[in-house]
């Protein structure tokens, strides 16, 4: 088999972690395997770049960021690769740029174009474990660029599609996806299975053990990831297509996002093309809309709610002020004290009921709904922070999630 192993920051955090991996490296090719590893850089180690950067500028060049941040991934990749060379392993460590890794022209957050695999697959014919520095790249004119937040992950996905390997397994200090959050309801089980939709809703929805970017790849590409610990043996979870699921469950998981706050608008002038005003111009100032409720008010006025993240509130509210300014907007009120809770699986397709019970549960609980959100496979309720951990776990126990 082919392996794309990936190890994010606190798995090589130290040189202790950084042996540990090259370790279970070698395990993995004692097995018969060809293993390309991707790694992050030190857990720690980009925060004290960046604050390098800015004793000298608070506002430094991206460019320049590009290649100094990128250099973190550099440092994990040669001390895994002669950690290997030393367990007996012909390994060789390898940058973005000589792994074939070609990107756009944004630096920070590049994206990633294509791949020249024939440096990569070359070294594998050789018997070499590769070592990749991940979250990097180089554009058409030879620049490094990085490929912003969850990079490293992008980076084992973007080989393993193009490398068309048989597995790509993401190391972190979680051992899997969870039915949800252990540390609200400690009746959460580990997946075994979960398919890629399913995991883009849990992502989108504040389960940080994968990014969206990364999952969406691994669809598109047809790569089958798997999460696990890079701190025991312990079986991860396969994210996968749904046809390789066996039997998908009803619910797979109760997610909860607490970066949510909601806008009101109240006294929205009835006339064509204001709400396509409003939202045109949130999109361009990059705010992200999540659920929206519309309805007419009874002087012939529209009143709007919709989400956005609260760390995007700011940029909203600058953007429905000049509303305001201009009498399109008679009042608007903003209330952070919210949280999204959101019912996950891709066996709602086929069961009729599963919104319903969802709403039973709030109210047996005695949990107002303030907003409504679905789709085939999600159900999601805007309801008051307060009572964000008793409806996780008053639906855990609902759909019987820890059976």
């Amino acid at each position: 088999m082919l392996i794309v192993q990936k190890f994010g920051g606190t798995s090589v955090g130290d040189l202790d972690r950084i042996e540990n991996v090259a370790a279970r490296v070698s395990k993995t090719v004692k097995k018969g395997n060809s293993v390309v590893v991707v790694v992050s850089a030190m857990s720690g180690e980009t925060n004290k770049l960046v604050g390098y950067a800015e004793h000298f500028s608070k506002n430094p060049a991206s460019a320049e960021m590009d290649m100094l941040l990128s250099s973190g991934e550099r440092v994990t990749a040669a001390l895994v690769s002669i950690a290997l060379q030393e367990m007996g392993h012909n390994s060789t460590a390898m940058t973005g740029r000589k792994a074939g890794i070609l990107t756009d022209n944004s630096h920070t957050k590049a994206r990633i174009e294509d791949i020249n695999t024939d440096t990569m697959k070359c070294a594998i014919k050789e018997g070499k474990i590769l070592v990749i520095a991940g979250f990097q790249g180089v554009n058409a004119k030879g620049d490094v660029t990085t490929l912003g937040r969850g990079g490293s992950d992008l980076s084992a996905v973007a080989i393993a599609g193009a490398l068309k390997a048989d597995l790509c397994e993401i190391y972190t200090d979680v051992s899997g996806i969870y039915t949800t959050d252990p540390r609200i309801e400690s009746k959460a089980k580990k997946l075994d299975k979960i398919s890629y939709d399913e995991m883009l809703e849990l992502a989108s929805m504040g389960a940080k053990v994968l990014q969206n970017r990364s999952v969406e790849m691994a669809k598109k590409l047809n790569v089958n990831l798997v999460t696990r610990t890079s701190f025991s043996d312990e079986e991860g979870t396969l994210i996968t297509r749904e046809e390789n699921i066996m039997e998908a469950p009803l619910v797979s998981g109760i997610a909860l996002d607490r970066n949510q706050a909601r806008i009101s608008l109240m006294g929205v002038k009835d006339k064509p093309g204001i709400a396509s005003d409003i939202f045109n111009k949130l999109a361009e100032a990059e705010v992200n809309i999540d659920v929206i409720i519309q309805n007419k008010a009874h002087d012939g006025t529209t009143n709007i709610d919709f989400t956005v993240p609260v760390s995007e509130l700011l940029g909203a509210k600058a953007i429905v002020d000049t509303f305001v300014q201009k009498g399109d907007i008679k009042d608007d009120s903003y209330n952070e004290d919210i949280c999204k809770v959101s019912v996950v699986g891709v066996g709602m397709k086929s069961h009729a009921g599963v919104a319903a019970k969802a709403f039973s549960t709030m109210a047996d609980n005695n949990i107002n709904i303030n907003m409504i959100s679905t789709s085939e496979i999600k159900v999601s309720m805007v309801i008051d922070e307060k009572y964000a951990e008793l409806a996780v776990r008053g639906l855990h126990d609902a759909y019987e999630l820890d059976k």
